[in-house]
């Protein structure tokens, strides 16, 4: 299971997506510290087969966690070697060009 948040922008659809154990964590690093808010990445709930949906449709992606990262990886969306780990936390985002 999945937290999703769709943002309609114009002729985007930005999809930020995480693990669902993900939700609400804060990742520290010595120079930075991310919070995987509610506000930005809990929309809803969702299984596997609705992101994959909605993976489909986003024209942007903000990706964090093991299975969502590996899901988009299996999609071809994003390449392992533009994959970053922070504090050991798998983290992806992508842009799909459209015409």
């Amino acid at each position: 299971m999945f937290w999703c948040k769709v943002f309609v922008v114009k002729h985007d659809t930005l999809v930020a997506m995480c693990d669902e154990d993900l939700l609400e964590k804060k990742i520290r690093t010595k120079e930075l510290t991310i919070k995987i808010s509610k506000n930005f990445y809990g929309g809803e709930k969702i299984d596997e087969k609705t992101a994959l949906k909605l993976l489909d449709v986003a024209t942007i992606g903000n990706l964090f966690g093991k299975n969502v990262v590996e899901l988009a990886k299996r999609q071809g969306l994003v390449a392992e070697e533009n994959i970053i780990s922070i504090n050991g936390i798998r983290h992806a985002q992508f842009v799909k060009m459209v015409e």
